[in-house]
């Protein structure tokens, strides 16, 4: 089959390759990939910033995928030939809380990922694609749709009337625009594009702040919400700028620490967190039992992912380099 092989680190060592196609054993699926979504993860672990110690080479990148089941192994039951599934990162993830070594057992790495004509998922991690959905739409789901979703319902337990802070224009967080709107929530966005901020208007959201134009934002946030700051912030630039995702949350309010955009460290004020009482919470993503149940919840309100641009299989580089440039929504490449 044909594969794209990350060879060493860096965009320009990914090349287009063949290998064997995999077969698959006992509890197995063997899965024609339609397509595969891409994220900053992926992004991170072809530069080398993404716990390259973990990383194999050559390795199939790329996590998040939808396909067909065109063959299974011994004593599966959950799925038969025919069915269009997804991957689910965390393969071994199931339900309940993670397990100290799921990053392990993780598609795209270690585990070989989608970025292939065909690729092996176990039954017990694949997840049943929305029947509304395309392969290109249903790849946009298993990290940035899932992040948003944990986030907003098993963290951040958003009610009606509640108010979101979501920073930036990229996959995770406009899905998170699209829940929490679906949810009853009001919705403020952050982004550097004026442009991009009215799009997330368009969609729903209540405000739009230019963190450029308005470095202070945190500060327009409490003029927002009369002072009092949003029930759940969902941080997807990490660095130094945690200290202002506190401040611009309500007293015992919530944080979701998503991602690492600006930096993987940071410089963190004590006294304000102490103060102000908030909950920092890591999100990886989400045990397969949230993935089953968001989808239901993706068909009831209708919510379709917002991509940006698909391409095609021959042109995964141009992917990479259009998500490095910035998206709104996602990025997709169609594979079959």
């Amino acid at each position: 089959m044909k594969a794209w092989l990350l060879k060493d680190f860096g965009l320009n060592n990914l090349e287009m390759g063949e290998v064997r196609t995999p077969e698959p054993r006992d509890g197995e699926l063997l899965v024609k990939v339609g397509a595969v979504s891409l994220n900053f993860r992926d992004k991170a672990i072809v530069d080398g910033i993404y716990e390259p110690h973990m990383v194999p080479k050559p390795l199939i990148p790329v996590s998040d995928a939808a396909g067909t089941v065109v063959a299974v192994g011994d004593s599966v039951t959950r799925f038969e030939v025919g069915d269009r599934v997804n991957s689910h990162l965390y393969s071994r993830w199931l339900d309940g809380e993670p397990g100290p070594d799921e990053p392990d057992y993780c598609f795209g790495s270690p585990l070989p990922g989608g970025l292939a004509e065909y690729m092996i998922i176990h039954e017990d991690s694949a997840v049943r694609a929305p029947e509304n959905m395309s392969d290109e739409e249903a790849a946009t789901l298993p990290i940035a749709a899932l992040t948003a979703w944990y986030s907003l319902v098993d963290f951040g337990q958003i009610q009606p009337g509640q108010t979101v802070l979501v920073q930036g224009t990229g996959g995770v967080s406009i899905f998170a625009v699209q829940i929490a709107i679906a949810l009853g929530a009001k919705v403020i966005a952050t982004s550097s594009s004026d442009q991009n901020l009215q799009t997330v208007m368009n969609l729903g959201a209540v405000a739009g702040i230019n963190y450029r134009s308005t470095p202070n934002w945190e500060d327009e946030v409490l003029k927002l919400t009369g002072g009092k700051g949003v029930d759940l912030l969902l941080d997807v630039a990490g660095g130094s700028g945690i200290n202002q995702s506190i401040a611009a949350t309500k007293a015992a309010g919530r944080i979701a620490q998503i991602g690492f955009l600006a930096g993987q460290t940071v410089h963190l004020n004590l006294m304000p967190l102490i103060f102000r009482q908030t909950t920092i919470r890591g999100i990886a993503v989400a045990p397969r039992s949230s993935f089953d149940r968001m989808n239901l919840f993706l068909n009831k309100h209708k919510i379709r992912p917002v991509i940006d641009r698909v391409y095609p299989f021959e042109k995964a580089r141009e992917a990479y380099e259009h998500l490095a440039k910035g998206a709104f929504g996602k990025v997709v490449i169609k594979i079959a």
